[in-house]
């Protein structure tokens, strides 16, 4: 069922909050809902339902969507949101699984054009990594903070490790 060959040398799941810098099924504009405004919003309650639909059927449908047919040595997991997304990839590749945060400030993520939702921001779909978690690394997206290119440095470099150890067995 995991459609795979091998699994991958590194696995980055990376998470952070709306704004902190899915595709959907439900026939939507990709495009407007990628962007911000009042399309996204509008359907945000509805695929948040949807998900949780699914994952109440299965905790790791969509990390299995995520990973149907995959054979690169890195894998980016882009937006985790629950616990159950990293724990299921902690549990399948324990030694290859790293955390990336990306956090920012509440001001900076309405600078950027977030305000807050009830029921969509303070539910688990926003808040489920927000503690209990020891993140490997934690990334700040905030003016004030070191370039991310610095920060980001550690992260890339074990990317690149990991992508070049299969080079270099082929």
């Amino acid at each position: 069922m995991e459609d795979r060959e091998s699994e991958p040398e590194l696995v980055l799941v990376f998470s952070g909050k709306r704004k902190s810098g899915k595709d959907y099924e439900h026939g939507l504009d990709l495009n407007r809902l990628l962007g911000p405004g009042p399309y996204k919003e509008r359907y945000r309650a509805d695929m948040i339902h949807w998900g949780e639909s699914c994952r109440n059927k299965d905790p790791g449908f969509f990390c299995h969507l995520a990973t149907r047919g995959a054979r690169e040595p890195v894998w980016v997991v882009s937006d985790a949101r629950r616990l159950s997304d990293l724990c299921w990839f902690q549990s399948k590749f324990p030694h290859q699984t790293k955390s990336v945060r990306v956090q920012c400030s509440d001001t900076t993520r309405s600078q950027r054009g977030w305000d807050f939702t009830p029921g969509v921001d303070d539910a688990e779909s926003e808040c489920g990594l927000d503690s209990g978690v020891d993140f490997d690394w934690i990334i700040t997206n905030e003016a004030d903070a070191p370039p991310l290119d610095e920060q980001l440095k550690p992260v890339l470099k074990l990317a690149q490790e990991a992508a070049s150890s299969v080079i270099n067995i082929l």
